[in-house]
């Protein structure tokens, strides 16, 4: 049996039992990375492709200028002494591998559709491993594309054939969440990868129903009228549409590859206490619950996913979303759980332009792993992203790894 026939013998048999979240118990296809070393946590790095945010440095470069620079992400992920890689593959619903679901990506020639002439992401898990490298495969469920126009999209491009899957909403296209045959097809789009490729994890972000916009409303009333029925309103319709396609893919992963974890890494506020008790001490003006429709809390208390890895992308003392305050709230909700946490961190934010005085230190991303450090449940720390890792501008990240990491540690499992 070819590769693509086996890919459709696979998640054919899918379609029926990950919809009743049935979790096989059959062997892995491969075998994770082994790590003799007694001390484990995550030390992970984002490796960001849409826009070209991260890799490759511009889209149109050679297969071979393309490979040199990712292997040089993972070069510096393991001379940081880092263990994971978060490799984005699909960043607005195309691939970085010969998807039979979707076309190329467009970051990767600079026309989406057109093959690269290789397979980034066959050869991310390959280089990654080869290195004693982790690697997670980031999907984003429902972005189409950062405009509105779907003439610009692959002549074939499934949001093209289907019209009516997709909602502009905020200058951008995104598949609609409360249709069940889209959550079908994107199950089967990211399930093609797990299938194909011996990755350790399949990882999503923070993108679920989009982030809120002023005087803009996402447009989902057909699909409401048609599946709402049941739900006390529709945000809880919503959440359920998530909370589907989260236990689905969960469900999945586990089917085609037991050893392989699914995570997610959240916006870093589920809700603030003036709204819900549970909630945090914070003054975020966006919660997840209420706004991306996205209960992560209940991900972790139910144990719906491997890990999660909240963005807490705040400094020490920041009034609205204080870090040490989110770290405590993550680490309560974790315990006993048997979900691992991990902190995102902000690399991004150190010396940059704009940022409060806290972030022009140096020492402000090692105070946050020394702070962490205290709770059994924070398991590591991922950061973001790759561009910031190889430039350290102010040296937070050396200060890291001078820090917290001065010896190899293998990823928690």
């Amino acid at each position: 049996m070819g590769r693509m026939s086996r890919r459709a013998f696979t998640l054919a048999a899918l379609s029926t039992v990950v919809t009743a979240s049935t979790v096989a118990t059959a062997p892995s296809a491969a075998a994770a990375p082994r790590w003799p070393r007694a001390r484990s946590e995550m030390r992970g790095v984002w490796v960001a492709t849409v826009s070209n945010r991260d890799w490759p440095s511009r889209p149109g470069l050679t297969a071979d200028e393309q490979r040199a620079e990712l292997i040089g992400h993972l070069d510096r992920a393991v001379r940081d002494r880092l263990n994971t890689v978060v490799f984005q593959v699909r960043p607005t619903a195309d691939a970085l591998w010969p998807s039979p679901f979707e076309p190329w990506s467009e970051y990767l020639t600079g026309t989406q559709g057109e093959d690269p002439g290789w397979d980034p992401l066959g050869t991310a898990v390959r280089e990654a491993h080869a290195r004693g490298l982790e690697l997670h495969a980031w999907f984003n469920p429902y972005r189409i594309a950062n405009h509105t126009d779907l003439t610009r999209l692959a002549p074939w491009h499934p949001a093209r054939r289907h019209p009516e899957w997709v909602v502009p909403y905020g200058g951008k296209l995104y598949y609609n969440p409360g249709l069940p045959e889209v959550r079908a097809f994107v199950r089967g789009a990211i399930l093609d990868a797990v299938v194909t490729y011996p990755v350790d994890a399949v990882h999503f972000d923070d993108y679920f129903y989009p982030y809120p916009v002023a005087g803009q409303t996402f447009d989902d009333d057909d699909a409401y009228a048609a599946y709402g029925g049941g739900f006390p309103d529709r945000a809880a319709w919503r959440r359920d549409n998530i909370d589907r396609l989260v236990r689905e893919i969960a469900a999945g992963v586990k089917l085609i590859r037991p050893r392989t974890r699914f995570g997610i890494s959240p916006f870093g506020v589920w809700r603030n206490a003036s709204t819900d008790p549970l909630g945090s001490d914070t003054r975020a003006g966006v919660q997840t619950y209420d706004d991306l429709h996205a209960d992560t809390r209940r991900w972790v208390r139910e144990r719906w996913i491997d890990y999660i890895a909240p963005q807490v992308y705040w400094n020490i003392g920041f009034a609205a979303a204080d870090y040490t305050k989110l770290v405590d709230w993550w680490a309560d909700v974790a315990r006993g759980t048997g979900t691992r946490l991990y902190i995102g961190e902000a690399l991004y934010k150190a010396g940059a332009a704009g940022q409060p005085p806290a972030w022009q230190d140096p020492a402000e991303l090692s105070r946050h792993l020394t702070f962490a450090a205290a709770y059994p449940q924070v398991r590591g720390h991922v950061f973001f992203a790759a561009t910031e890792v190889a430039k350290d501008p102010i040296g937070a990240m050396a200060r890291v790894v001078a820090d917290h990491y001065g010896q190899p540690a293998g990823p928690p499992r």
